[in-house]
């Protein structure tokens, strides 16, 4: 291999939205499920193969819920989405229980026009802190302290945490499988 050159072909992205596709319902109960729905319907709305994210929160104390249901339970009564909510909901349910422990997951669907998918699951483990802490991040994020780190994922440069994250475990994980 030394002494020779790669090269790497061009490559072009597009989203389901440049096809003119919109959301399929996300009808799963199950990470795989869900990624799957949104995988396919990509991969056979356009032609070509499509990439899916279905991800969420899932605390042991609380029978792994929110689970797939994590945006959801941020959904207040007009509609409007407000995780600060969600979490005060989460921190509500939890009590004083002293088992913390929750963790992140994200679900990566790989769908071939043909109905061929590949799927890798991808989590971050971690437990839950009573206050919300820090202004960075998204979702639970203020909750949330990851194994072996003593600041939450809001508290954490973006940097350290899309290393550790949930995303980037599943996404090493897919480009080992798949490339």
């Amino acid at each position: 291999m030394f002494g020779r050159e790669h090269k790497t072909p061009d490559l072009t992205f597009y989203t389901a939205e440049d096809f003119g596709l919109p959301s399929p319902a996300e009808t799963g109960t199950t990470f795989i499920e869900n990624g799957t729905i949104k995988a396919l319907f990509a991969a056979q709305g356009s032609g070509k193969v499509a990439l899916a994210d279905d991800s969420g929160f899932c605390i042991e104390a609380l029978g792994g819920d929110p689970s797939v249901y994590a945006a959801d339970w941020a959904e207040k009564p007009d509609g409007t989405r407000d995780f600060g909510w969600a979490m005060q909901k989460v921190l509500q349910k939890m009590g004083d229980t002293a088992n913390r422990k929750a963790y992140f997951v994200s679900v990566l669907v790989l769908a071939w026009p043909d109905g061929h998918i590949e799927t890798v699951e991808g989590r971050a483990h971690g437990r839950i802190i009573d206050t919300p802490l820090g202004a960075g991040g998204h979702g639970y994020d203020p909750i949330f302290v990851p194994e072996g780190y003593d600041m939450t994922y809001a508290e954490m440069e973006e940097s350290v945490k899309n290393a550790i994250s949930h995303r980037s475990k599943a996404f090493h994980q897919l480009m080992e499988k798949c490339f």
